[in-house]
């Protein structure tokens, strides 16, 4: 689902203009003999030209190993037979474009190139080789996740930000920055692009969250698959939104400390001073009154206590050090 920036600043949804192996022929083996933005950064081109290209067994010294000299190439063997395949190259090529030239996609069909897939003692596809410097150099078999799909990657480029890594960074940091209208066109700009970017739709949402239209922020989320939803970034802003509204709700903190200060076994007004603390950005203070009330009363209303630490854990990311923390003793207080 795409979002766009309207034309009064508000944000919305736009409208868009092993199982995993398939037996091939013969077992793996060597390659054959020879500070905020002034303005938006332009992601890569979506179509990814001169990225990626079908090849055969009679230029596959200059498709690959030649190429492979001057920036490192992907070979993926396939067969349009296989179904693993049709999973796997997809997400390849969607992320080879990503990188708008750090590296290239060759692509083989087994059935008609029998004597490089022998000679390359292909046993099963979908295969994948990484060349550089006219050598292999590494390679995997089956149709992976995106997300190992991407760390193969990043580790042939040696850890090189692509142009689209560059501008999901150079948008968040002007998010951080509190230059929500940057962030947003930046945002915007991916998602147009690449309309299920998981980074950008997450973005979109914070932004939207953070302009204090969290009614967009909901429309957004509703406008997505439940395949998206489930993505972890996206996963992540929804919880924000969630949290923020609940937050909202949750009452005057001064007056929460009071009804405590006459009754210490209120679990409701604990629980809600935890949230109105988290809306005011007291991350760690929500966090220990949290575990305060799971310490005090685990089974109140359902868990909620701890069911809301969870929440809060995947919102602030589990690299957080409030996260870290909480949850080692989330975890002491399970098991004790």
């Amino acid at each position: 689902m795409e979002f766009t920036l309207n034309p009064d600043g508000s944000l919305g949804p736009g409208k868009p203009g092993d199982e995993n192996k398939s037996q091939a022929t013969g077992p793996q083996g060597a390659a054959p003999d020879e500070a905020a933005p002034q303005a938006p950064p332009a992601p890569p081109p979506a179509a990814g030209a001169g990225v990626i290209k079908e090849s055969d067994t009679a230029n596959f010294m200059a498709d690959v190993i030649e190429a492979s000299k001057e920036v490192p190439v992907i070979v993926d063997f396939w067969a349009p037979w296989c179904g693993p395949c049709k999973q796997l190259g997809p997400a390849l090529e969607k992320l080879v474009r990503a990188t708008a030239g750090l590296v290239k996609l060759v692509k083989i069909n087994v059935d008609e190139n029998k004597d490089l897939a022998s000679q390359m003692q292909i046993q099963s596809i979908p295969a994948v080789y990484a060349f550089k410097g006219g050598q292999p150099i590494d390679g995997f078999s089956g149709a992976l996740p995106e997300s190992q799909i991407k760390a193969f990657i990043d580790k042939l480029t040696e850890g090189a930000q692509s142009p689209l890594d560059a501008a999901l960074e150079q948008a968040q940091t002007a998010l951080d920055a509190g230059d929500v209208a940057a962030a947003g066109a930046i945002f915007a700009k991916i998602q147009s692009q690449d309309p299920e970017n998981e980074k950008a739709i997450a973005g979109m949402i914070r932004v939207a969250l953070a302009a204090g239209e969290i009614d967009r922020a909901k429309e957004m989320i509703a406008s997505l698959t439940p395949a998206l939803l489930r993505k972890p970034d996206i996963a992540a802003a929804c919880a924000q939104v969630e949290l923020s509204q609940q937050s909202q709700d949750s009452g005057d903190v001064e007056e929460l400390r009071t009804k405590l200060e006459g009754d210490e076994n209120d679990h409701q007004a604990r629980f809600d001073l935890a949230m109105a603390l988290y809306g005011q950005g007291r991350n760690e203070d929500a966090v220990q009154g949290l575990l305060d009330l799971f310490g005090r009363a685990p089974k109140w209303d359902e868990e909620a206590a701890r069911k809301q630490l969870i929440k809060i854990f995947e919102a602030l990311g589990a690299a957080d050090p409030v996260v870290v923390a909480g949850r080692k003793q989330l975890s002491t207080l399970l098991f004790s």
